[in-house]
């Protein structure tokens, strides 16, 4: 054999060996995240902002003053404002203008001058915001102070028409936006440049996840720079210069974070009939019997008619019929299910609708035989 062809069979026998590794070694079920996506820096938040204005530019699609009054009253405090008096008692028809709530976010850190996105909701009976501008608005927050100033052209993702007593619509038209259609005229102070100490809120309240993220930061900086308070509170020692506190938290955002795994939970939404449970639910043996109640009311119309000559009127009344049908379920024994996979494969075997689904789960949580919790939704 030569030496090429005995590098060539070591090459294949590393191979065979790498991937015999990759099949049969103990990964972690639960992947690694970074510890921005699990806990967030206290004051580091963004702040909501709010205020009342007016669309112009309307095609005649605007609010109806009748039945929306503070349409015509917003106009007149804007026209004085401008030096424009209304004689008192001037029925004004405007269609071309639309009371609006416009919202925003201010992001973290945003500076005077800086421009956001705003949305923009009629408040009124317009039938469509399209094609109109949104004129100067003041943006308050939760302490009355103005944070931002709105003003621009609204895009709005929709069409429609309307002819002869037909109307088409796609998509909504009484709400748009307006890209960085807000600047920025207050700053909010932020109390991440106070104190020793910086506190990182856990998104979850889950004591392994704060020992997690507190470990991974000491080991990274040090034992002693992160202690985990409680569930949901990460106490962190941060430096005290302002670049190399900037610096600390880019570097310990991206440290990975080893989660455990989640507890066993089960959610239902009754109103969708939607059930969602993750991969920690379990489900002991048991057996389940689920039969169906349909009840049908059906209302037949009996018309009387007398005779041509009788001088009686004719009367229409009405026959019920109440039929009522109960479909048994035969008993459906359910086996011991240790993973997600035969959990599902379980549940689905008894053929019962997601409706359905609601009811049989929650009896099973209450015999024992769901090792979950339930959350409604």
């Amino acid at each position: 054999m030569t030496t090429s062809q005995r590098l060539f069979k070591h090459a294949l026998t590393l191979v065979a060996l790498t991937a015999w590794a990759a099949l049969w070694w103990p990964w972690s079920s639960q992947a690694a995240q970074r510890l921005k996506e699990v806990a967030a820096v206290q004051g580091v938040r963004s702040n909501q902002l709010m205020g009342y204005g007016l669309v112009v530019g309307l095609d005649g699609t605007g609010d109806q003053t009748a039945q929306a009054p503070f349409t015509a009253q917003g106009l007149n405090s804007m026209l004085q404002q401008m030096g424009i008096t209304v004689p008192p008692g001037t029925a004004m028809q405007i269609k071309n203008i639309a009371a609006v709530l416009v919202t925003a976010q201010l992001p973290p850190f945003a500076q005077p001058g800086q421009q956001i996105d705003v949305s923009v909701s009629s408040i009124g009976n317009a039938k469509s915001l399209r094609g109109g501008t949104l004129i100067a608005t003041p943006l308050k927050g939760a302490d009355g102070q103005v944070y931002a100033l709105a003003q621009g052209g609204l895009i709005v993702g929709g069409a429609g028409a309307a002819a002869g007593g037909s109307k088409v619509q796609i998509n909504h038209l009484s709400g748009g936006r307006v890209p960085q259609g807000a600047t920025v005229e207050r700053s909010v102070p932020t109390p991440l440049h106070q104190g020793e100490f910086l506190q990182l809120d856990v998104a979850a309240g889950d004591f392994n996840t704060a020992r997690a993220v507190a470990m991974a930061i000491n080991r990274e900086k040090g034992d002693g720079t992160a202690q985990a308070l409680d569930g949901r509170i990460v106490r962190v020692k941060a430096p005290k210069d302002m670049n190399e506190r900037v610096t600390f938290l880019a570097d310990i955002e991206n440290l990975p974070i080893e989660l455990a795994k989640p507890a066993a939970r089960v959610v239902l939404n009754p109103r969708t009939g939607s059930v969602v449970m993750n991969q920690a639910v379990t489900l002991a043996a048991c057996a389940i019997a689920h039969g169906s109640l349909t009840v049908t009311i059906n209302a037949i119309p009996i018309v009387s008619q007398p005779n041509a000559l009788s001088g009686g009127q004719t009367v229409v009344t009405e026959k019920s019929e109440i039929t009522v049908q109960q479909q048994g379920g035969a008993i459906t024994q359910l086996p011991e299910g240790a993973k997600l996979a035969d959990v599902v494969k379980a549940l689905n075997s008894l053929g019962a609708t997601p409706q359905d689904l609601l009811a049989i789960l929650q009896a099973m949580k209450a015999a024992g035989a769901l090792q979950a919790e339930l959350e409604v939704i």
